[in-house]
């Protein structure tokens, strides 16, 4: 029996049609069979299999919840006890994590069967999954093209039908990104809503952890497991995650989905059929739609791109050779230890990005650049403020092409960070913001975009389900051998 959706495998073991075990050796063998696609940067077979055999055991005591017996993976930016936690550097390529990320002990509180560790773009810094110190992944509906980043083999594994779910983390776009490439459902909470404690960081305040997913019902189940308040995270917000039934639960008849239409002529043509068709299926749904204006969401990407690399600058500090990190081989004296190490443990990537945020920051140009984003960033927390007085949520394209091939873009950084153009605002103002499949042009997935106000996850989720119950999009496979 094959099942590839996480409700269909909770069903499943609830009317004890499958095992855990059956469960875990057709992932096991399905990462095997996918393994071109460089999805996993660590597969730990005995693990799985020693948690699944608990998962039957604790479902056949009755104590099992909707997550027990499922397996899933991480993104490997969260820290999982024993294993190795690389970031997809080579400056963590030997580090194995002492503890769990609060994201990934939360998952085995529940009883889900952990396979193992998936590619990024390195440090998470990346829109294509080609950054990764340990080779690109590549999207399962074209083996020639990019799946997104950074979370890319968070993507790739549930579209290959690996796993039904895997974690990722949303800073720029890293989450909804590779879920539209993908013809996913990914989800980045409110800021704060996932603990950050035990999750490297890029710009810590803008990383959210998230999942991703076929439908907005499975994502809904993984972020109901792993939201809700961390004494451990300072930054995290207070309160619970309501049931996955609870934030699937909203009436969206008589909802106002407000429109940005500046954000729909900016797309590739292709995209447009399929974006159109979504809102058209949106009213079919009672909900209505009204034209509004975004005035500042178009400086988003240059206020981005001051203020995470500023961030990272910082974040990436420590990984010096001396108090983490990769160590050069007989360095010369303390300058020589720390340049060679940091020159040869980070990637192309990565070392761009310390040197804009360090130049942001540096004396004489912290007022002209970094305290300028940090206002036009406010800016743009007002304009969807402002926004949300008229409307309920927001319907705007997730990225503005379909993937695209590897290589095309890897040497030309400011088209790679254009790609992120409407995901940003959502970071940047710490909103709630999903991605579903709205179609598909050409044989490649078609993403579109949800934003709701602060702590409103229930109401994107609710949409996104909504549309899903009229909708296939999210139902389609890639072929065997991902040819577009």
């Amino acid at each position: 029996m094959s099942l590839d959706t996480l409700s269909a495998m909770r069903r499943a073991l609830e009317a004890g049609e499958t095992t855990a075990v059956a469960l875990t050796e057709q992932a096991l063998a399905a990462a095997e069979a996918n393994g071109d696609l460089n999805a996993f940067l660590h597969l730990d077979p005995t693990q799985a299999r020693a948690a699944a055999e608990a998962a039957d055991a604790r479902r056949e005591a009755g104590e099992g919840t909707a997550l027990t017996g499922i397996p899933l993976a991480v993104k490997d930016i969260f820290c999982s006890k024993g294993d190795p936690t690389t970031a997809a550097s080579k400056m963590l390529a030997n580090w194995r994590a002492p503890y769990d990320a609060t994201a990934v002990a939360r998952l085995r509180d529940a009883g889900a069967v952990l396979l193992g560790k998936l590619n990024l773009d390195e440090f998470a810094m990346g829109a294509s999954g080609e950054n990764s110190a340990f080779g690109p992944t590549l999207n399962p509906w074209d083996r020639t093209r990019v799946p997104g980043g950074s979370s890319s083999g968070s993507a790739a594994a549930v579209a290959a039908g690996i796993v039904p779910a895997t974690l990722g983390t949303d800073t720029g776009g890293s989450i909804r990104q590779p879920a539209a490439f993908c013809g996913l459902t990914g989800l980045k909470p409110t800021y704060g809503r996932v603990s950050r404690w035990g999750m490297i960081a890029f710009a810590s305040s803008l990383d959210q952890g998230g999942a991703l997913a076929w439908s907005a019902e499975d994502v809904a189940e993984v972020f109901s497991v792993i939201g809700g308040h961390d004494p451990r995270d300072a930054t995290s917000a207070p309160g619970t995650v309501a049931p996955a039934s609870t934030l699937l639960s909203t009436p969206v008849a008589g909802l106002t989905l407000g429109v940005p239409e500046a954000f729909f002529e900016a797309v590739d043509d292709a995209l447009q059929g399929p974006l159109a068709e979504a809102k058209a299926q949106f009213e079919a749904l009672g909900v209505r739609l009204k034209a509004i204006e975004l005035p500042f969401a178009g400086d988003a990407v240059p206020a981005y791109y001051v203020l995470a690399p500023a961030e990272a600058s910082t974040n990436l500090s420590r990984y010096d050779g001396v108090r983490f990190g990769h160590r050069c081989e007989n360095p010369v004296d303390l300058d020589d230890l720390y340049r060679r190490s940091r020159g040869e443990g980070f990637g192309p990537e990565v070392k761009r990005r310390i040197l804009t945020g360090t130049y942001a920051l540096s004396v004489g140009y912290y007022d002209a650049y970094y305290r300028q984003a940090q206002r036009v960033r406010r800016r743009i927390l007002e304009s969807f403020t402002e926004a949300f007085q008229a409307v309920d949520a927001l319907f705007l394209p997730t990225t503005p092409t379909t993937a695209f091939k590897l290589g095309e873009k890897r040497n030309d950084p400011i088209a790679l960070y254009e790609e992120d153009r409407f995901t940003i605002p959502a970071n940047l103002a710490g909103l709630p913001a999903l991605s579903l499949p709205v179609g598909f042009s050409n044989g490649l997935p078609v993403g579109g975009q949800l934003l709701a106000p602060h702590f409103e996850e229930g109401r994107i989720l609710s949409l996104a389900h909504a549309f899903q119950q009229v909708t296939d999009h999210h139902q389609q496979r890639p072929t065997a051998g991902g040819a577009a």
